[in-house]
């Protein structure tokens, strides 16, 4: 039989509903409503989601002493007074069982089996080293139940040249829509003809999901499906199992010999070359156990049909021999392994984890059913999982079993129930607030011409012409992307000037209007409010229901980005705690901030019901996906790996400022995971682990551009110049960026694209965000593109300060100087001690800030916000950074090439504090 093989082939650009706009912009433009009235309360329930809250301290709460995930985030599980309710998702829950409003289990948004549950319902979903779809009587086969497919790197379809001039291939993926092998039943097949087959799913998890096919209104079929798993499993009740293929067999056999006792083995080998192996574990299961016969008789129809010959109760497992087109390596041993392992099958993952002094560890606990509670499981572990294994977990590992994965290089096989993997996270429990280096920590101390200039910037970014009223204009924004971003933008700002400058009057004035521009979000009078979602579990912008615009804010509504969006409000929150810790003590401001952490972040959905666990982040895969709620053909994606890790470092310093035990070794250690993830298979560099893992035709595109689940394109979502592409893996620049991005990376990408004067031919904001990058590795070059040449002296006394505000011991638990660099409460009359650093010396020395003049009451803050609101209401204002700097020298930096994200005045002090000046 004669195999077509589909092609991939993606569009020069992606037309992403969750995108809008192309251009120059760091992101698309967001769009905005014509309306300039405040969002109407009509049709939105005041009432906080029916869901009871748990007692946070009953013992009964938690699933394990010293588990990382057994406590929530906050002992306050109720949704905040000034976040309405919403009842109606426009994104219908399709075939979900589970209870659709507030008390039922909270359905994760941004995981692998999405497409289950969306739009069609038949696109592919991604288990590693498997896909799986509802064939749904589509492609050669015609078959209507489940699709399993496989794909070998040799099948992969590569992509023209990259027209930036890398020599690499611009995109790669794999053919979707194979269905190797196809697990169906009779009754589904002659189901179609009357329309009544459907697709439902139940115990719908972060790594798992339970997939059922029914026609008639009887269950003909169900699969679980979990992430990694080694087999797929079909089960069956008193139902006459059809196979298909839509690529064909050349041969069906029976295996001779018993397997096990009730255990049918059948060899499939495919024109395409691959071999499968399919067992039926028949009869009931209780039977089999006590030794009775069962069995599935398969009568082959032509080359891709097989039908039961009889009715059948019990489960159909398939799996893919290592080899076929790849030649023979492994075949005997995987044979041996399936053989062992069938007839068990995985159901779900809970996991754990714990940190001891310096180490990180957390677990999958693989749960079973089937056979024989003694057999192993067989599953899939992806390399940055083999490169972190425990010695316990690695002494498990096959590796001579091993399949290709779409986009995370070669898995390869691990018999047992449960895996452990290891990280150290005591970089990242040495970060703070100001920029850090691994060698040197924290850096706190620059020279005192240094600051002198910076101050000056500083002084025109932070203050402008008004005191300070363009923090509240530049903050009034219709998205919760550039909202969260210029929050960050002068929060950063404000530990540049606080923490390094020493200026802490100067502080004082931006922090009071940062207080106010942030009260406009966590009042929730923004242009766009939020609302609490009860379909989906989730605070999302009501801009989608106002606009009817599924992807506007870039598809917030619809879950889309939201560890983005929100990573940035987290970060602010942390600024504004570190600064004056009595503005966290506030109810209302711990309330609004752990609410957003925990729609990205909580990290049990059991405990905290409002909302699923980890939204975004994937332990399995080791980084988040931004993809929301729309059916995508290609599977979940993320564009930006750097604002994915900046969302775990806010989440870092939020945990850090408030003293959340829990969430900053959970933070520590998801940031330490997020490191090797992305080194392994979104940035690329001769010393990253991606260069032995991607293909060789892609790397030296030095990043990802967007990584799907089955493809990669060097690309973005709103164009295709390299400083967009490079870029959106750079921003926003943070203490944590050379955590993620280490400066051979670095290098290479630089000399690649923007060496020779190519960087200064970006246009707009990304001429900063490459040069602030390129500090990294030359900060002192990069000062003086910042400059215009302006010198700045070598600080003295080699006073790179290294301070551990996370860990004075390394012990594990936040130190108890959390409160370095405070600024006093607005509201406070009483003077706070903050920390600086004399030139020379590691010792802190106190310093005396003195009162806010004119501090601002409750009501004045409101006032200030509605008066803003009148004045700016349904623009986007001026460009964040556009604030009058001073003239650089020569044909220096101007604040045209300034992200409206980002600041020249953090560039400067990033640029001082790494290179000593």
């Amino acid at each position: 039989m004669a195999v077509t093989t589909p092609t991939v082939a993606p569009s020069p650009s992606y037309a992403c509903p969750s995108c809008k706009g192309t251009g120059s912009n760091l992101k698309p433009s967001p769009v905005s409503s014509a309306s300039s009235s405040p969002f109407p309360s009509k049709g939105y329930s005041q009432q906080s989601p029916p869901i009871n809250k748990r007692n946070y301290n009953n013992s009964n709460s938690k699933r394990s002493d010293g588990d990382l995930f057994s406590t929530p985030i906050s002992p306050d599980l109720s949704i905040p007074q000034s976040i309405p309710s919403q009842p109606n998702h426009p994104a219908p829950r399709k075939g979900i069982k589970q209870s659709q409003e507030g008390g039922g289990t909270a359905i994760p948004t941004n995981k692998f089996h999405a497409n289950f549950f969306l739009g069609s319902q038949s696109s592919s979903v991604w288990t590693h080293p498997y896909s799986l779809q509802w064939a749904k009587g589509q492609g050669s086969s015609g078959a209507w139940g489940l699709a399993v497919s496989h794909t070998d790197a040799s099948q992969r379809v590569f992509g023209e040249q990259d027209p930036n001039g890398s020599g690499a291939a611009r995109w790669f993926g794999s053919p979707v829509g194979r269905a190797d092998v196809v697990l169906s039943e009779q009754g589904l097949e002659k189901g179609n003809a009357t329309g009544g087959v459907e697709l439902m799913t139940q115990d719908v998890k972060e790594q798992s999901i339970r997939v059922q096919l029914v026609a008639g209104g009887d269950v003909k079929l169900e699969a679980p499906v979990v992430q990694g798993m080694g087999m797929v499993t079909a089960l069956y009740k008193q139902g006459t199992p059809v196979i298909k293929s839509g690529i064909g067999w050349k041969m069906v056999t029976k295996a001779m010999g018993v397997v096990k006792a009730g255990v049918v083995k059948y060899r499939l080998v495919m024109e395409d070359g691959a071999t499968w192996l399919l067992y039926a574990t028949g009869g009931d299961v209780s039977a089999i156990k006590r030794g009775e016969p069962g069995g599935l008789e398969l009568e082959v129809q032509g080359n891709n049909v097989a039908v039961a010959k009889g009715s059948f109760t019990g489960m159909v497992q398939v799996a893919k021999l290592p080899g076929g087109v790849n030649g023979t390596e492994g075949l005997a041993d995987a044979e041996k392994l399936y053989d062992a392992a069938c007839g068990t099958y995985a159901t779900g993952v809970e996991l754990s984890g714990s940190v001891d002094g310096q180490t990180g560890r957390y677990t999958f606990n693989f749960q079973k059913e089937g056979l024989s509670t003694n057999s192993s499981l067989v599953m899939f572990a992806l390399p940055h999982h083999q490169a972190s294994f425990s010695s316990d977990t690695a002494s498990k590992v096959v590796p001579s079993v091993k399949l290709d994965t779409t986009t995370k290089g070669v898995a390869v096989a691990v018999v047992g129930d449960q895996w452990t993997m290891e990280e150290d996270v005591s970089k990242p429990m040495s970060m703070g607030f100001v920029p850090w280096t691994p060698e040197a920590g924290s850096i706190k101390t620059i020279s005192d011409s240094a600051k002198e200039y910076i101050k000056t910037v500083a002084q025109k970014e932070l203050l402008g012409t008004s005191q300070g009223q363009d923090i509240l204009n530049q903050t009034d924004q219709p998205s919760m992307y550039f909202g969260g971003k210029a929050l960050a933008k002068f929060a950063a700002i404000l530990v540049a000037v606080n923490d390094v400058l020493g200026e802490t009057d100067m502080a004082k004035k931006g922090l009071d209007q940062l207080k106010v521009a942030f009260a406009r979000y966590s009042e929730n009078q923004q242009q766009y409010p939020l609302v609490y979602d009860q379909s989906w579990s989730g605070i999302v912008s009501s801009a989608s229901y106002t606009t009817g615009d599924a992807g506007v804010d870039f598809g917030n509504t619809y879950y889309n980005d939201h560890h983005f969006h929100y990573g940035y409000f987290i970060y602010t929150g942390a600024v504004l705690a570190h600064l004056d810790p009595s503005w966290a003590s506030s109810a209302s401001n711990l309330a609004y901030v752990n609410s957003l952490v925990r729609d990205v972040a909580n990290p049990s959905s059991s405990l905290d019901p409002h909302f699923p666990s980890f939204r975004t982040f994937d332990w399995y895969h080791g980084h988040s996906w931004a993809h929301g709620l729309f059916e995508s053909s290609d599977g979940k994606d993320q564009e930006s790996s750097s604002e994915d890790s900046m969302h775990v470092y806010a989440l870092l310093m939020w945990a850090q400022a408030t003293n959340n035990q829990a969430l900053y070794q959970r933070s520590a250690l998801q940031l330490s995971i997020l490191s090797r993830s992305l080194n392994s298979y979104y940035l690329y560099s001769s010393s990253n682990p991606s260069s032995n893992i991607q293909p060789k035709e892609f790397v030296g595109n030095k990043v990802a551009g967007i990584l799907f689940e089955n493809k990669i394109d060097h690309v973005t979502f709103f164009g295709n110049k390299q400083e967009y592409i490079q870029g959106i893996h750079m921003l926003p620049l943070m203490p944590h960026t050379l955590f993620v991005r280490n400066r051979e990376f670095v290098k290479e990408e630089w000399e690649a694209f923007f060496a020779g004067g190519a960087a200064d031919k970006a246009e707009g904001g990304w001429k900063g965000v490459l040069y602030g990058n390129y500090a990294t590795v030359d900060p002192r070059g990069a000062w003086e593109v910042f400059t215009g040449g302006a010198a700045a002296e070598v600080s003295t006394g080699g006073s790179q300060l290294v301070e551990s505000p996370g860990s004075g011991s390394g012990n594990g638990t936040i130190g108890t100087g959390t409160g370095t660099g405070t600024v006093e409460s607005m509201t406070s009359t009483a003077s706070t001690a903050s920390t600086t650093t004399t030139p020379g010396s590691t010792t802190p020395t106190s310093t005396s800030v003195p009162t806010t003049p004119g501090a601002m009451s409750s009501k004045m803050v409101k006032r200030t916000i509605r008066r803003a609101l009148e004045k700016g209401k349904g623009k986007m204002g001026m460009p964040l950074a556009r604030a009058a700097l001073p003239k650089a020298k020569k044909d220096g930096f101007g604040p045209e090439n300034i992200d409206g994200g980002a600041s020249l005045t953090w560039y400067l002090t990033w640029c001082a504090a790494l290179g000593g000046l």
